[in-house]
């Protein structure tokens, strides 16, 4: 029994990564914008003109907001004002001990929309696990979106049943830490159909994850993130008649193009556009097809 434990201990403590506290010394070291929301600190950038037509990009699941590099840099240069951050628990913004809802993060959206003094209707874009959270957010507060856009938004999350042992006290974050992390970490490239492109996209992915909190965040959001609650929320924006547009990769082996089917069918005024030869993320790995297209619609 004590060697069962001894080994349980020791796989623990190897793959954990958490070893920095993510402080106001530690950022003092980064060249970055961070601001004090009501919810904690949040790593930010604002570029463009300062009366260019504001667009907000808001990412998905796990990867922060660098994501967004080539459409924050392709925005920017095209005239338009644009904030992307950080979600809480990812990249350099604060990991509160909370349940990761998708209130919190729309909340988020709100904190830091209302901080920052935008004042006028913004174009809101969701990637992934963004796309619910920017629909939520679009559903309570109709009144600031200007315009909704989707990249390979999350439709279905995973049930109960399939994350059963990650729900359960002491298992669910001894698992998280030593076969959920790791494998989080190096199938990021399944993202790409080209992986070659991208050597150094886990390495990258990596560095957040050696400050406190970032396993729990990651965890709670798995916990939290309710199937139902995300379909109806659709519906919701469906039945709202908000403009939308959506994006989607046709090789994406995350969220499947096979699943914009639902979604159309409950957002029946959305527009999809396709983006062939792209995986997960269309406006990465095909900027030049991505970024002609959604200048076009932020134009209309």
């Amino acid at each position: 029994m004590l060697a069962l434990v001894i080994g349980l201990a020791a796989t623990w403590l190897w793959y954990n990564e958490e070893f920095q506290v993510l402080d106001a010394k530690k950022r003092a070291t980064f060249n970055e914008d961070f601001i004090e929301l009501p919810q904690g600190v949040v790593r930010y950038e604002l570029g463009g003109p300062a009366h260019g037509e504001m667009v907000v990009l808001v990412h998905g699941f796990s990867v922060p907001s660098h994501i967004w590099d080539p459409t924050f840099e392709f925005l920017t240069e095209k005239g338009y004002r644009v904030l992307r951050f950080d979600l809480f628990g990812r990249g350099h913004s604060d990991r509160p001990d909370v349940a990761y809802t998708i209130d919190f993060f729309a909340g988020q959206v709100d904190s830091l929309t209302h901080e920052l003094d935008v004042d006028e209707p913004f174009n809101l874009v969701g990637l992934s696990m963004g796309g619910p959270v920017t629909t939520r957010f679009t559903n309570l507060h109709p009144e600031k979106v200007r315009q909704l856009v989707l990249v390979d938004p999350m439709v279905y999350a995973p049930s109960r049943e399939d994350i059963a042992p990650l729900t359960w006290p002491l298992i669910g974050p001894y698992l998280a830490n030593v076969y959920l992390m790791p494998r989080l970490a190096a199938g990021q490239t399944s993202d790409f159909v080209d992986k070659g492109r991208f050597p150094d996209w886990e390495a990258s992915f990596r560095e957040q994850m050696r400050f406190r909190g970032f396993r729990r965040a990651i965890l709670s959001t798995l916990r939290e993130f309710d199937g139902s609650g995300i379909l109806e929320e659709y519906e919701k924006l469906g039945q709202s008649g908000e403009a939308v547009n959506i994006f989607w990769g046709r090789q994406d082996q995350t969220v499947p193009l096979a699943h914009s089917k639902k979604l159309l069918e409950l957002v029946p005024q959305a527009r999809l556009t396709v983006i062939d030869r792209a995986g997960h993320l269309p406006h990465l790995e095909r900027a030049e097809a991505f970024n002609p297209r959604l200048l076009e619609l932020l134009r209309n």
